[in-house]
């Protein structure tokens, strides 16, 4: 076996590990590990094509174990053929695979010695690419590695620099860990293991800062998880009892503020009936409170996603803006829509978007900004609403992945929102996970998973901005533009 065949293996084997860095696993040392492994192959790999590759093939590892819960919602509800639905899940983690693989091509392009200017190099380009995943093709950050962190000290700079901003700490600590192995009998490498213990002091310290206050009186809420079987959910001999149980569900809650999740009701909202409206809207004026009810629209020709309010405030509604491509619209239409209407079986496959100039929701006395489903992984976008807002809302239905580990991600990234933004964060899912979440990330509730079950509990409304709120990415991309210039015109020219 040659030596390129042993360091593809090798870095396939680190990406797969990723996968435990993240939840449900939730091993944070996990990533650095890996990724310390991964940038000691970038060293030593003996050109840009070899480091490339290696990039794929950690990248395809890391998503293929990361993400494999698309074949659930390809194969098992969209019903797509099973031979296709495999092939379509490789496809995806090979594309996604290539941005690791561009970052691994754009180290190997610029010569520096093995000191610190590697270290600065090898973090850079990793965050940068990952940012630029984020970005393109309207974004897929699912996995962006500084959410494996939210129960490390790192997550201390998630509301300074937000999760990319975690992500470049992370990799840092990486580049430190390799290049302490590289230098373990030198004094360069009892220096990288004290950069690397203030860097985590400092991420510990700022931890401890609150950097937003309360605003009023804790509110009563109460999140209702109606565990609707996915494959049940649009059908139509169903639908009475879906109605049925989230009415019940409803009017057994005495909160102030209730959440039902996305589409809860499978129908559109003129659809649905008065009575039902009717009796739930009584309801939450009892409570002196509002609820929040998940469903479809039409209007001015076109469906949308949408969150409506009923209850003591006037009826509102937010609209979703960031779609799912080929899950609620279908890129390039006029070439795609042909194949993909013919493989998927996906209700409501064909969406608007509802626009990023929405107001927010006025309910229960707080100023609520509500986003649907996977909406929360773009955290400068969450951060429109602010400073005005005073607690996060997500609905979401990860009911489509089944039994994977899809929930556990996708409530851990809900947890770096609340870091960035020092905002409450309200989960309400169809099957799981709902949770309450502090502005510090940590989870003061949480309902087990595929159980029917109403989440009471008590949330606070915050006001304040903290620095990610204020200066966005901005401050993690400039970080990164300074560490490039420093390995490009300072001292990283040097052998």
């Amino acid at each position: 076996m040659s030596t390129t065949q042993k360091q593809s293996i090798a870095a396939f084997v680190a990406g797969l590990l990723c996968v435990f860095g993240f939840a449900p696993f939730s091993i944070f040392f996990i990533l650095p590990m890996a990724l310390a492994g991964l940038f000691f192959l970038w060293r030593n790999a003996g050109s840009a094509r070899v480091a490339a590759w290696l990039g794929f093939c950690f990248g395809f590892g890391f998503f293929l174990a990361g993400i494999g819960w698309v074949y659930v919602a390809l194969h098992d509800y969209g019903a797509m053929p099973l031979p296709l639905a495999f092939l379509a899940t490789a496809l995806f983690a090979a594309f996604l695979a290539l941005f690791p693989a561009l970052a691994g091509y754009l180290q190997a392009q610029v010569k520096v010695g093995g000191g610190y200017a590697w270290v600065l190099l090898m973090a850079a380009v990793w965050v940068a690419v990952e940012w630029l995943r984020g970005l393109i093709f309207t974004g897929f950050p699912w996995l962006v590695s500084g959410y494996s962190q939210s129960d490390s000290p790192l997550a201390g700079y998630a509301p300074v620099l937000g999760v990319y901003g975690v992500s470049l700490a992370l990799a840092v600590s990486a580049g430190l860990l390799a290049l302490l192995w590289r230098e373990r009998a030198s004094r360069r490498g009892g220096y990288a293991l004290l950069v690397l213990a203030l860097l985590w002091g400092g991420g510990a310290l700022l931890g401890k800062v609150a950097w937003t206050q309360p605003q009023g009186e804790p509110f009563s809420v109460a999140l209702i998880q109606g565990n609707i079987a996915q494959n049940s959910k649009f059908d139509s001999n169903e639908l009475f009892g879906t109605l049925e149980r989230y009415r019940r569900l409803v009017l057994a809650s005495d909160a102030q503020l209730t959440v039902l999740p996305e589409t809860a009701f499978p129908l559109l909202r003129a659809e649905l009936p008065v009575t039902l409206l009717d009796s739930l809207s009584e309801h939450a004026k009892g409570n002196d409170g509002d609820v929040l009810i998940g469903g479809f629209e039409y209007a001015d020709g076109a469906y949308y996603n949408s969150v409506f309010s009923l209850g003591v405030a006037e009826e509102q509604r937010y609209r979703k803006q960031h779609l799912v491509p080929f899950g609620e619209f279908i890129p390039l239409r006029p070439v795609l829509a042909w194949f993909i209407n013919g493989v998927l079986d996906i209700p409501m496959g064909d969406l608007a978007s509802g626009g990023n100039d929405q107001d927010l929701l006025e309910v229960a006395g707080q100023q609520v900004a509500v986003n649907i489903c996977y909406e929360d992984v773009f955290g400068e976008e969450i951060i429109r609403s602010l400073p005005q807002a005073t607690v996060l809302v997500n609905v979401t239905n990860d009911a489509w992945y089944g039994d994977s580990h899809a929930a556990e991600q996708h409530n851990q990234i809900a947890r770096m929102r609340a870091l960035e933004s020092g905002r409450m964060m309200l989960r309400a899912t169809n099957t799981g996970v709902t949770s309450i979440i502090r502005v510090d990330g940590s989870i003061q509730q949480q309902l087990p998973q595929h159980q029917e079950a109403i989440l009471s509990g008590v949330a606070q409304g915050y006001q304040g901005m903290t620095p990610y709120v204020r200066l966005g990415n901005a401050l993690v991309v400039l970080l990164m533009v300074m560490m490039l210039a420093y390995v490009r015109f300072g001292e990283g020219r040097s052998k």
